[in-house]
C-alpha cells in the first residue's frame, strides 16, 4: 500500500530485536522509523547541504504517533514523509509506516520541525531555497 502523497519513502525490514517482551515491535522503534524518513526526506530538500553553508537546519519540536496495528518480526516496513504545512520558519511533517506483510498502515505519525540556526542558537527562518525545494517535492 503506497500513497503518491508522501513522496519520501525508505523500506526497512524488521529486526528481530524490535521487538519487545510483549512479542510486538516496540513503540520506540516507530519513531526512529519516522526519524529515517524525515532524515531521507532532508536529504531529498538539500537540508544538510543548507546546514553546512548557513548552520541553519530543522530541530525537533514536537513528535507524536497513532499506532493502528502491532507489527512483529519477520516483516518488512515503508516510513514515509511528507509535509503538509509549511510557514517561514516552521514546517508540519507527516509520517506513515506501513506494514509489507499485512498491507496495511500500521501507523501514522506527525513532527512539528522549526528552523534553527545552530551557529547564532536561535530561532531562525527557512531559506528560500529550502521552501522550493519542500514545495517542488510535494508538488
Amino acid at each position: 500500500m503506497s500513497d503518491d502523497r508522501f513522496p519520501v519513502r525508505v523500506e526497512m525490514p524488521v529486526a528481530w530485536g524490535h521487538m519487545d517482551a510483549f512479542g510486538h515491535v516496540n513503540n520506540t522503534v516507530y519513531f526512529r522509523w519516522f526519524e529515517d524518513a524525515r532524515i531521507a526526506y532532508f536529504r531529498r530538500v538539500g537540508l544538510d547541504a543548507c546546514m553546512e553553508n548557513t548552520g541553519i537546519g530543522p530541530i525537533l519540536a514536537s513528535t507524536q504517533c497513532r499506532f493502528r496495528l502491532p507489527l512483529t518480526y519477520p516483516d518488512t516496513v515503508s516510513a514515509e514523509a511528507r509535509v503538509s504545512d509549511m510557514g517561514p520558519g516552521r514546517f508540519t511533517m507527516k509520517y506513515r509506516v506501513v506494514s509489507q506483510g499485512h498491507g496495511k498502515v500500521a501507523a501514522e505519525g506527525v513532527g512539528i520541525l522549526v528552523a534553527y540556526d545552530y551557529n547564532e542558537h536561535r530561532k531562525a527562518t527557512w531559506p528560500d531555497s529550502i521552501r522550493d525545494a519542500i514545495a517542488g517535492l510535494e508538488r
